[in-house]
């Protein structure tokens, strides 16, 4: 076997912008090659793999961290190409289209923004780094360990179909005379939003709503809903408590839900969209007329989601909401009672206080212990996506399905 080995030292220099001041980063490669001395005399071009792996087999990073891992080309039979390229890339982007205009004048009208964190394509053989225009790699297998820093302030990862914060990694095999070969590999960056740096985490919330039902020359008496909360300020896995109160004084039967739902506003450079999400509804007893309800001891369970507000992302901002929704029979307008809860990435300190009382209580022979919920990492109940560009086609390897990963507190255990 023959072994070569490639050192390159590479420093980018991103320019300053209207959003986001000059950062440096720096990426080291150490790589080194095998390749047998056989000649292959298959004249089919072919590659066994092209992957991208990481140390960290999570994939999990936060801002200021470091990404390491390797790239790796097995060739079957020998590929002449001019060069191979790893593009390190975060972005938000948003996009999506609207029908404008009305009959004859009807058209489509396209919206999209984008902010660039970091964009950084680096050569690691080929063209890029001189030799000529034209390179081989025979059969073998090709190493290229890499190594760089996360830039400050990134925001956490998401994807949200009408845009999405994402980073990649990207591989290209250049070659001169037919389709380059690409790989992708998605990771998730993580933005802490601290709930105890949070004004209003502790607070409680009410919100009460009223109106009144009219039929024709006929009108009923109103419908009242309140909704509340203790405080607003949760992590996931936390117990989202409510109480409900609802006062029917009209003369319909009223149907009664709460829903927990992300809203998400999607800033692109000259109109916005606002697109709600429902993450979960209890759904409560029908109310009958002139009867009242107070609803209390439910609760959501607050599954695996991004931080609210996006800290870090100027195009793309999301809150949560809980509502009391009440829904009169026949033709009337539904009702709707919201009030914001922030959802954060480290717990209030008077939550794991709580916590650790509870703990005490079911286990008072227990040693006195500092207990902390156990924070794990799950994936976003959102699904996966498919994160295919134009570049790519059959000849594009990798994870093109992703799914971003976020913090998770279990509060049935502790550390």
């Amino acid at each position: 076997m023959d072994f070569k080995w490639a050192h390159i030292l590479y420093t980018n220099v991103n320019d300053e912008d209207d959003n986001h001041n000059t950062n440096h980063w720096t990426f080291r490669f150490l790589g080194w090659l095998t390749a047998s001395k056989t000649c292959n005399s298959i004249i089919m071009v072919k590659l066994r793999s092209f992957k991208i792996n990481l140390d960290n087999s999570k994939g999990i990073f936060v801002s200021g961290e470091t990404v390491s891992g390797r790239a790796t080309v097995d060739v079957e039979s020998e590929i002449t190409f001019q060069e191979i390229n790893l593009v390190f890339d975060g972005k938000a982007y948003v996009h999506w289209s609207e029908k404008r205009g009305s009959k004859d004048n009807r058209r489509t009208v396209f919206y999209s923004g984008t902010e660039s964190y970091f964009n950084n394509v680096v050569c690691v053989l080929g063209k890029g780094l001189g030799g000529g225009d034209e390179h081989i790699l025979h059969p073998g297998q090709y190493v290229y360990p890499f190594s760089f820093v996360l830039p400050p302030n990134l925001p956490s990862s998401f994807e949200g179909g009408v845009g999405h914060v994402r980073y990649t990694i990207r591989g290209t095999i250049d070659r001169p005379w037919g389709l380059n070969y690409n790989t992708v590999l998605a990771f998730t960056v993580l933005s802490a939003l601290d709930l105890n740096q949070q004004p209003l985490a502790t607070n409680g919330a009410e919100a009460t709503d009223s109106k009144m039902l009219c039929c024709w020359c006929c009108e009923s008496g109103p419908i009242t809903g309140t909704i509340k909360v203790n405080r607003v300020g949760y992590v996931p896995g936390e117990s989202l408590y409510f109480e409900a109160s609802v006062q029917n004084m009209s003369n319909r039967v009223c149907r009664m839900s709460a829903a927990f739902e992300m809203v998400t506003v999607f800033q692109a450079k000259t109109r916005r969209k606002t697109v709600p999400l429902r993450i979960n509804t209890i759904t409560h007893q029908s109310l009958q007329p002139g009867d009242s309800e107070v609803w209390g001891g439910e609760r959501f369970i607050l599954p695996p989601l991004p931080p609210s507000y996006l800290p870090g992302c100027n195009i793309i901002d999301i809150r949560y909401i809980l509502k009391l929704a009440i829904v009169p029979s026949g033709i009337a307008i539904n009702m709707y009672v919201p009030v914001e809860i922030i959802i954060g990435t480290i717990p209030l300190q008077s939550a794991v206080e709580q916590y650790q009382q509870t703990l005490s209580s079911a286990q008072p022979s227990a040693p006195p212990q500092v207990a902390m919920p156990a924070p794990s990492y799950n994936e976003s109940i959102m699904g996966s996506t498919n994160i295919a560009g134009e570049e790519d086609g059959e000849q594009t390897q990798g994870q093109l399905d992703f799914t971003p990963t976020y913090t998770y507190y279990d509060w049935s255990k502790s550390t």
